[in-house]
C-alpha cells in the first residue's frame, strides 16, 4: 500500500494510491506545526483511510520541506506514526511538478497560501526561485493578497464602498487585527484567509487592479527571472487562489507572452497517476 500527501500550510490530502481513496485534514508544514500537531493529524489518517493495514511506502510532498532539518524532522516522525517501511519526504514544489508536468519540459508554480515557482526539466528540478516565505517573499499568493487588503485597510487606502464590505466580513477593531497577526500561531493561514474577500468581490478587485497587481508581483519578483534564464514560456499552476483567479490569472500571463498550461487547485490526482505510472 502506498500512501501519497501533498501539504501546503493550510491543508493537507492524503490518498492511497491504489485506490484513490483521499482525506483532507490541517497543513503540515514542519516550520509551523508541533510534533502534536502531526500526531493528531496522523492518527485522524489511520482512523479514515486504514484498518489494520499499513502503507509499506509512504511519499509526502510538503510546503517547509526544502529546509532539510524540517524534511529530516518530517521524516522521523511520519516514521513513527505509520510505521511505514520506507518514508520520502520531497518538497511541494517537485510534488506540483510531478503532478502536472506529465514528464515534460515546464516552469511550474503554485499560488496557493504561499507561492513558489521553478522550472522543471521532466525529471528533476533544474532551477527555481528563491523562496522566501510569507513574510519576505510569498508574491502572488494568497498571504500576499490578504497582506496587501489588510494593509490598505488599516491604513485608510483601500477605497470606502470596499472598506464598508471589509468591515462587515471582518468586524474587529484595529488592537484585535494586531493582536491577531503578531500574537497568534498561523498569522500565514490567517493572511492567506483574508484573499477570499478578493475572489468573492473579484469585481471590485478587478476595478482596483489589485488581484492583477498581486500577479504583476509574482511575475516581476520570481517568474520574470526564471523565464529569462530557462527561456521556457509555458506554465503550469497549482494551488487554490490560482484557480480562483483562473481566468485573470491566464489574461495577466499571457499579456506576459506566457502560455498557460494546466490550472488546478489540488495535485493529488496527479500525484496518484505518476505514482500509479512508477509502481
Amino acid at each position: 500500500m502506498i500512501l501519497v500527501a501533498d501539504s501546503g500550510s493550510t491543508k493537507t490530502t492524503w490518498a492511497v494510491v491504489e485506490t484513490g481513496t483521499k482525506i483532507v485534514t490541517e497543513g503540515l508544514n514542519p516550520l509551523f506545526v508541533t510534533d502534536e500537531q502531526v500526531h493528531n493529524v496522523c492518527q485522524t489518517v489511520r482512523k479514515h483511510l486504514f484498518d489494520s493495514d499499513i502503507p509499506s511506502r509512504i511519499y509526502f510532498y510538503g510546503a517547509g520541506c526544502g529546509n532539510k532539518l524540517q524534511q529530516n524532522r518530517m521524516q522521523k516522525l511520519l516514521e513513527k506514526e505509520f510505521s511505514a517501511t520506507q518514508v520520502t519526504v520531497e518538497t511541494d514544489m517537485l510534488g506540483a511538478c510531478r503532478a502536472v508536468s506529465d514528464n515534460k519540459a515546464t516552469l511550474v508554480g503554485i499560488l496557493g497560501t504561499g507561492s513558489n515557482v521553478c522550472y522543471y526539466d521532466g525529471e528533476k528540478i533544474a532551477a527555481k526561485s528563491v523562496s522566501l516565505g510569507y513574510i519576505l517573499g510569498d508574491e502572488g499568493s494568497a498571504n500576499y493578497m490578504g497582506r496587501m487588503l489588510l494593509t490598505d485597510y488599516l491604513t485608510g487606502k483601500m477605497p470606502e464602498d470596499i472598506a464598508t464590505l471589509f468591515r462587515e466580513a471582518y468586524p474587529y477593531s484595529y488592537e484585535e487585527w494586531i493582536d491577531r497577526i503578531y500574537n497568534k500561531p498561523n498569522a500565514n493561514r490567517f493572511l492567506a484567509s483574508l484573499a477570499r474577500f478578493a475572489t468573492d468581490h473579484i469585481d471590485l478587485m478587478e476595478r482596483e487592479n489589485n488581484i492583477w497587481y498581486v500577479v504583476d508581483q509574482w511575475h516581476s519578483a520570481r517568474l520574470g527571472d526564471l523565464i529569462m534564464q530557462t527561456h521556457c514560456c509555458h506554465i503550469d499552476i497549482i494551488g487554490g487562489f490560482a484557480k480562483a483567479i483562473e481566468s485573470g490569472l491566464r489574461k495577466t500571463l499571457t499579456d506576459y507572452g506566457i502560455e498557460v498550461g494546466t490550472v488546478v487547485a489540488d495535485p493529488i490526482d496527479g500525484l496518484i497517476g505518476f505514482h500509479k505510472k512508477k509502481f
